[in-house]
C-alpha cells in the first residue's frame, strides 16, 4: 500500500501551530531557563550511548505536544509501517524502500515481489566478507603475485559519498589497505589517484547498478587503460571487481563474475552503504567493524520502529526542523561534528537530505505551497569556529544547528579533547543565551577604556535564543557511527512525510545529465 496523501496544512494540528507561533514571538531561551532549571532534563532523549539534550531550542511543552499531534495527523506510524515491511512507498518509481532491511538481524520473512528477501542479504553480507578476508589477510594475489597494498572505489553519488564518509570517519579502525575514492568526471581527479598506485598491489571496485554512469564508467576505463600498459586483458579479473546489476557490461569489461557483488531495487542510492556499495569500507576496516556499522543502524531502526513519538529522536529532530523551516523560515540547517574524523558528514548528509527532500510536487501530483527540504551545510569543530561561526551568532539569518559531540577521544589525548568539549560546550551556550548590552557595557567598563564604550558595544552584542541540538555519543565506533548516521536517515523519512511528498525519488538529477550528453553528441 502507498503512503497517504496528507496536505500538512490543511491539518488542526497545523493551524494550532501557526497560532502558537504567533505566542511564541518573545519566547526567551534565557528566561526559559531561568524560570525552568529543569529544562535541559525535560527536553532531553537518551538511546543507547546517544543522548539528545534539545532543550536549547525555541520550543516549550505545547510546542512539543503540537508538532507530535501534527505527526500523529499525517499519519507517521502507518508511514513508518510500510516503510519497514517492504510497501511500495517510493511510488514515482515503483520501488519499496528498504535499506533497513540490509542491517537487519531480523529471520522474519520480508517480501518484496512475493520473495523473501532476507535471504539474499546474508547471501551478499557472506560474499562480502569472504571476500574482505582474502584480501585484507594477503591470500588474494594481483597479477604478479604481489599482494594488494590499495584499494581504489570509482563510483559516484550514493556509490561514493557514504563509503567515503565512513571510511574517513573509522581511519581509527583502519587496517593497512590504503583506500582511494574516485568519482569526479574531472580527469584531473582520476589522474592524481593514479599518480599514488602501483597497478601490482591496487584492487579497484567499480560501483554502478547498471555499470552505464557516465562518471564511474569514464573513470573505470581510463584506469583500466591505465592498468593495462603493464598488465594484460588477462589480468583484470584480479584487480578488477564490481557492484552492479549489468552481467552482461562487466563480463564485457573483463571482471570475473565470481567478483561481481549485488544491488538491489529496493535500496535507493543515496542509502546503498549498507549494501555491497559499502564493499569498500569492509576492506578498508574489516568486516567485523562493518557488521559493527550495521548493528549500530539496526539498534537505531529499532528504536525509531518502537519509541513513541515524544521520546523518539527521529521523530523529535524532524519536527523541530520542521518547526524552523516551515513556521520559522530558517531556510538551512547547519551539522557541526565536533571531531575531525567526520570531516566528510555534511557532503554526505547534502546527498541524503537535499536529493531526497528537495521537492516542490506532493504525492498528489499537485505544486506545494509550502517549504520543503533545508539546505545542509557545516564543517568540523573547532575549525568552523574560525570561519562561518561568525554569521551564526551574529547574522541575521536563523540557522538551527545540530551539534554532535564524543565524551571520550580514541587516542586519548586529555587535554585536547577537554579544551575541544569545552568549546562543544560553549558555542551552544552562548548561542543561546548570548551577551546582553548591560553585560558588554560592565565588560568594556572593567576593560579600563571607557571611551571605547558607546563606539564597541553595538558590535559586542549577542542577541542568542538561537537553535542548537547537542547530540552526544559516548565514543566514536563503527557502531556509534551505524546510529548516528540511521538517525538522519529516519529523520528525513519523517520530514518526507509530513510534507507529503516522495522522498525517494531524484529525478531532478537527470535533466543536467540529459543536456550534457546532447551537448557532447552535438561536439
Amino acid at each position: 500500500m502507498p503512503l497517504q496523501n496528507i496536505n500538512p496544512t490543511t491539518t488542526k494540528a497545523w493551524e494550532k501551530l501557526e497560532s502558537h507561533f504567533s505566542e511564541m514571538s518573545s519566547f526567551s531561551l534565557k528566561t526559559a531557563f531561568k524560570t525552568n532549571p529543569e529544562r535541559k532534563e525535560k527536553f532531553s532523549l537518551g538511546f543507547n550511548d546517544l543522548h539528545l539534550d534539545f532543550s536549547k531550542n525555541k520550543v516549550n511543552q505545547k510546542t512539543v505536544d503540537l508538532l507530535v499531534e501534527l505527526a500523529h495527523e499525517v499519519e507517521l506510524k502507518d508511514a513508518i509501517n510500510k516503510y519497514f515491511t517492504g510497501d511500495i512507498i517510493n511510488e514515482t518509481e515503483d520501488r519499496a524502500v528498504l535499506h533497513t532491511a540490509l542491517r537487519s538481524s531480523s529471520e522474519d520473512e520480508l517480501l518484496v515481489d512475493n520473495k523473501n528477501i532476507r535471504p539474499e542479504i546474508k547471501k551478499a553480507l557472506r560474499k562480502i566478507r569472504a571476500f574482505s578476508n582474502k584480501v585484507i589477510s594477503g591470500d588474494w594475489k594481483g597479477y604478479t603475485g604481489k599482494k594488494i597494498t590499495d584499494v581504489v572505489n570509482i563510483g559516484i553519488g550514493g556509490s561514493d559519498l557514504g563509503p567515503d564518509m565512513v571510511v574517513e570517519a573509522l581511519q581509527f579502525y583502519k587496517n593497512h589497505l590504503t583506500t582511494h575514492f574516485v568519482s569526479n568526471i574531472d580527469g584531473d581527479h582520476v589522474s592524481e589517484i593514479i599518480k599514488k598506485l602501483n597497478p601490482e598491489t591496487t584492487l579497484f571496485v567499480i560501483v554502478s547498478k547498471t555499470f552505464t554512469t557516465q562518471e564511474t564508467i569514464t573513470n573505470a576505463n581510463t584506469i583500466k587503460n591505465w592498468f593495462l600498459t603493464s598488465g594484460s586483458q588477462f589480468d583484470i579479473a584480479k584487480h578488477f571487481v564490481a557492484v552492479s546489476t549489468n552481467l552482461e557490461a562487466i563480463d564485457a569489461f573483463g571482471i570475473d563474475p565470481k567478483n561481481v557483488f549485488p544491488m538491489w531495487n529496493w535500496v535507493g542510492g543515496r542509502f546503498s552503504l549498507w549494501s555491497a556499495v559499502g564493499l569498500s569500507i569492509s576492506l578498508s576496516v574489516g568486516f567485523d567493524n562493518y557488521r559493527s556499522l550495521l548493528d549500530g543502524a539496526e539498534k537505531m531502526d529499532i528504536h525509531f520502529k518502537e519509541s513513541s513519538f515524544d521520546q523518539n529522536i527521529p521523530v523529535i529532530l524532524a519536527l523541530l526542523s520542521i518547526w524552523y523551516n516551515n513556521f520559522y523560515k530558517a531556510e538551512s540547517e547547519a551539522i557541526l561534528p565536533y571531531t575531525q574524523y567526520l570531516t566528510k558528514l555534511a557532503p554526505y548528509l547534502q546527498q541524503a537530505i537535499m536529493e531526497s527532500n528537495g521537492k516542490s510536487v506532493d504525492r498528489n501530483g499537485d505544486e506545494i505551497g509550502y517549504q520543503t527540504g533545508t539546505i545542509v551545510w557545516g564543517s568540523t569543530g573547532t575549525n568552523m569556529q574560525h570561519a562561518f561561526m561568525q554569521l551564526v551568532h551574529q547574522g541575521t539569518k536563523l540557522i538551527p544547528s545540530d551539534f554532535i559531540g564524543y565524551k571520550t577521544s580514541l587516542y586519548g589525548l586529555t587535554d585536547h579533547h577537554q579544551k575541544l568539549m569545552a568549546n562543544y560546550n560553549a558555542q551552544m551556550d552562548a548561542l543561546a543565551f548570548g551577551k546582553s548590552k548591560e553585560e558588554v557595557h560592565l565588560e568594556l567598563k572593567f576593560s579600563g577604556d571607557n571611551s571605547t564604550i558607546h563606539s564597541l558595544l553595538p558590535y559586542k552584542v549577542f542577541e542568542g535564543n538561537r537553535p542548537s541540538n547537542a547530540i552526544l555519543f559516548e565514543k566514536l565506533t563503527p557502531e556509534s557511527l551505524g546510529e548516528l548516521i540511521a538517525m538522519y536517515e529516519h529523520k528525513i523519512f519523517v520530514q518526507g512525510v509530513v510534507w507529503n511528498i516522495f522522498s525517494y525519488d531524484q529525478f531532478g538529477v537527470e535533466l543536467g545529465k540529459e543536456l550534457a550528453k546532447k551537448l557532447l553528441n552535438k561536439e
